[in-house]
């Protein structure tokens, strides 16, 4: 019986060695953005996405007379001073870009926005509405602008960011992060860009990666990050891990029945 109890604490140990060394890596393959040569000129103004067909935006008109702005704003004109900030938002008036690259507003009509940066679009839409308003103000906000993190990460799932100006790594700080497990040297962008596909791969652990035009993601972006060859092995034998403590129990029993 001492022996079997002796049998079954080596193996244990050899277990958690085992699992240890399998889940380690080494430093250079975990620091983000290590120094290197590379000059960093990253500039967010060269990246800014640009609005597609079926975003869904919310336009709000102002003014220095907000009576003169009601026909603009057909629904935020139904708010009334006690509606909370919640509330408020969600009567503000939205628009969704339709496939011809329009959005149909109050009194203009048709305008096409596809193609245009958020602040691009709020010049030309100020640019119309000159010829009702004496110097008019106008919000464009992205109501749609969600990135979706997938792979090795502690929380996958989608996100709607708050904003249009959002980085890869701000994407996987709201995933938590890359497990111990995830491969960041290989970091795959898939983005969508007037109906076409394309991938993209980042190395996070190299600077040069604030170079790239994926740096900042777009509407609709998805991060995947890959499993390391550890986990892979591990996965494959994950099937069989069930079975073979299993077996191994019932050996234990059977020797320890017999050996009584």
């Amino acid at each position: 019986m001492r022996l079997i109890s002796k049998y079954g604490l080596a193996l244990g140990l050899f277990l958690g060695v085992l699992m240890m060394f399998s889940s380690c890596g080494s430093r250079k393959n975990m620091v983000y953005l290590q120094p290197d040569s590379t000059q960093i000129n990253t500039l967010y103004e060269q990246y800014v996405p640009k609005i597609q067909t079926n975003d869904i935006l919310t336009i709000v008109v102002s003014a220095a007379d907000p009576k003169v702005t009601a026909p603009f704003n057909p629904l935020s004109s139904m708010a009334n001073g006690n509606l909370t900030q919640q509330t408020d938002m969600a009567l503000r008036p939205t628009y969704t870009v339709d496939d011809n690259g329009d959005v149909i507003l109050p009194m203009l009509g048709k305008v096409h926005v596809a193609g245009l940066t958020r602040v691009q679009a709020i010049e030309k839409i100020r640019s119309e509405l000159g010829q009702y308003i004496k110097d008019p103000g106008v919000n464009i906000n992205f109501n749609n602008f969600r990135v979706s993190v997938l792979g090795e990460v502690a929380r996958p799932g989608s996100f709607i960011m708050p904003t249009e100006r959002v980085t890869v790594l701000e994407a996987l700080g709201m995933a938590g992060d890359l497990t111990i497990r995830g491969v960041r040297e290989n970091v795959m962008i898939i983005r969508e860009v007037d109906g076409q596909k394309t991938t993209h791969r980042l190395d996070l652990t190299q600077q040069n990666t604030l170079n790239s035009p994926y740096y900042y993601l777009a509407q609709n972006d998805v991060i995947y990050v890959e499993p390391n060859k550890s986990q892979i092995n591990n996965s494959k034998l994950g099937s069989n891990t069930n079975v073979i403590i299993s077996i191994a129990g019932l050996l234990i029993t059977v020797i320890s029945v017999l050996t009584r």
